[in-house]
């Protein structure tokens, strides 16, 4: 698999993804993220031309979408329930979808997306227990909850390379970089 930035004609590749990723979630019990045709085409297409919408292929198939921009982000100014693990500058992880073709698409996306950022705040819905194991298994802290444009509330999580436990060492080998 690799990772490379989208291309506005791809859009409807890429849509198709977030299609099946609602069909997905909603067949799991997770009936009300991502409704009302979250996420939009405009939005994707500004990500594209933005450089912070990617898609993972395999042999030429996208397999998985997803956002990873530099932040800060509004979204995550207000927190409750917790706090942030610091104030240090990140990149935030949106819409990350599987097309559900690809066995670890999700994982190998969300390790790319550490490879890149020395910080990384991600946020999911209470009812994506998916996303939340896959970002509790790659070290993610819960960090409290906030409130995203639709007025719902989502967790919210956060990884600093630093705080990677030793349970994960393994993992840190792979993806290359020290902890202290």
């Amino acid at each position: 698999m690799q990772i490379r930035r989208g291309k506005a004609e791809e859009i409807d590749k890429i849509m198709r993804i977030y299609e099946q990723a609602r069909a997905f979630m909603r067949k799991n019990g997770n009936a009300t993220q991502w409704d009302k045709g979250y996420p939009s085409r405009e939005l994707i297409l500004k990500e594209i031309e933005q450089g912070c919408q990617y898609v993972c292929e395999e042999e030429e198939a996208i397999v998985a979408v997803f956002s990873l921009c530099g932040g800060p982000d509004p979204t995550y100014e207000k927190i409750w329930d917790g706090q942030w693990l610091n104030q240090s500058p990140y990149h935030v992880l949106h819409r990350l979808a599987s097309s559900g073709e690809r066995k670890g698409a999700g994982m190998f996306c969300l390790q790319w997306s550490i490879e890149q950022s020395e910080e990384i705040r991600v946020d999911t819905h209470e009812a994506n227990l998916p996303m939340q194991r896959l970002l509790e298994k790659n070290g993610f802290v819960k960090c409290g909850k906030i409130q995203v444009a639709d007025g719902t509330e989502r967790i919210a999580f956060q990884l600093k390379k630093q705080f990677v436990s030793e349970k994960n060492s393994r993992q840190v080998e792979m993806w290359g970089f020290e902890c202290e």
